[in-house]
């Protein structure tokens, strides 16, 4: 196989139309996204949009294990701690070019002119989801596992989380932005960031079905969108597939009596509660929360607050500034060496407790750090 990051290939059609079809290469690190990835997959999504020749678009990945486990951070967050050595509160050129690069990736897949699919097999984290969350026909499997753990790194749910977590049923996307809590396939259907749920063996019947079928041209998108569900419909049915059951719809109730309309700091309590809880996911999401940064707990909370009715395009100009923001401060960076570079499990926050935070604290997340226009201002 190819040492590219992302592999690019057509499918022919029986109409005469082919699919573009971009495959996430790099299984050993689990598909993460890195900046070439996203560099390859933006120009080559903007020319498929703009043929009159492609119907549409799958968005795939190598492995069986994950279609991608998040954002490639290590190195960006290394760099961050070199030049806060001699530059606190400095941001790395390459942080504020890989933020703003991975949201217009992410954007275009939200406003992409023609059905786009992407097959969320394995494990789908952080930066994956937000690949996953703007697609059109989004497909899960059995095997198919999902989390936005943010808030065990100092960072919060980007690439569009704050926008749709805020649109989740009841209080679930509060939740999960502040437990990370993992998500399976019953789950990701019932909380809208899936459509389809089909057997990993489907994959290539897919495809196959993707090929035999007539497809219309350009201008015709929801006819496209149509034919294209029912594909995936056809192979359900087929499949007869059985999945978990959900524990997110099973504990709705208890997650919108614990995150209910007060501020984080009542909700704490209850939530560190959970710790103990005779079942298993909600305690793992307890102590997720407990161990977490509370400036990410804080900034999450402070995001979905603000786009629940903001435009997409809104939602990630003011995303940019917090991602940008969180480089400019500690945990963000202390997060990813306790966890992924030196493995101690021991981050140490700043500041450590919710209590400690200054009152302008997520204001200053929040505030521009570039001069002139937002570097996302063209997003409509």
């Amino acid at each position: 196989m190819s040492q590219a990051p992302v592999l690019f290939n057509t499918l022919p059609t029986a109409s005469g139309h082919v699919f573009g079809r971009a495959t996430l290469n790099a299984p050993a690190s689990l598909n993460a996204l890195s900046l070439a990835m996203v560099d390859l997959l933006q120009p080559q999504l903007a020319t498929w949009a703009a043929d009159p020749q492609v119907a549409g678009v799958v968005l795939d990945a190598a492995g069986d294990k994950a279609f991608c486990a998040g954002g490639d951070i290590v190195e960006l967050a290394q760099e961050i701690r070199q030049l806060h050595q001699s530059q606190p509160g400095a941001v790395p050129a390459h942080a504020e070019e890989f933020f703003e690069r991975e949201y217009r990736l992410d954007y275009g897949i939200h406003t992409f002119p023609k059905p786009f699919l992407v097959w969320g097999h394995g494990i789908v984290m952080g930066g994956g989801i937000g690949l996953m969350a703007g697609a059109s026909h989004r497909v899960v499997t059995p095997k198919t596992r999902l989390a936005m753990p943010e808030i065990g790194i100092g960072l919060f749910p980007d690439v569009g989380g704050s926008w749709f977590l805020s649109r989740m049923p009841g209080r679930t996307g509060a939740f999960l932005a502040l437990t990370g809590a993992p998500l399976n396939a019953a789950d990701a259907l019932f909380g809208g960031l899936a459509d389809f749920a089909l057997r990993p063996e489907d994959h290539a019947l897919l495809l196959n079905g993707i090929s035999a079928s007539h497809w219309q041209g350009q201008g015709a998108r929801a006819a496209n969108d149509a034919q294209l569900a029912h594909i995936i419909h056809r192979l359900a049915g087929d499949a007869r597939i059985s999945l978990p059951a959900s524990p997110l719809r099973t504990h709705l109730d208890r997650i919108n009596a614990v995150i209910d309309h007060d501020q984080l700091s009542d909700m704490a309590p209850r939530l560190a509660v959970l710790q103990s809880d005779a079942d298993p996911w909600l305690a793992q999401a307890g102590a997720a929360f407990a161990k977490g940064s509370p400036t990410s707990a804080a900034l999450a909370l402070a995001l979905q607050q603000r786009c629940k009715r903001a435009s997409l395009a809104e939602s990630f100009r003011l995303e940019y500034q917090a991602a940008v923001g969180c480089c400019a401060h500690e945990d963000f960076a202390e997060g990813v060496r306790a966890l992924l570079i030196d493995k101690d499990k021991t981050p140490r926050w700043q500041p450590a407790t919710l209590a400690e935070m200054p009152a302008d604290w997520i204001d200053d997340h929040l505030r521009p750090r570039f001069d002139g226009s937002h570097p996302l201002a063209d997003l409509a």
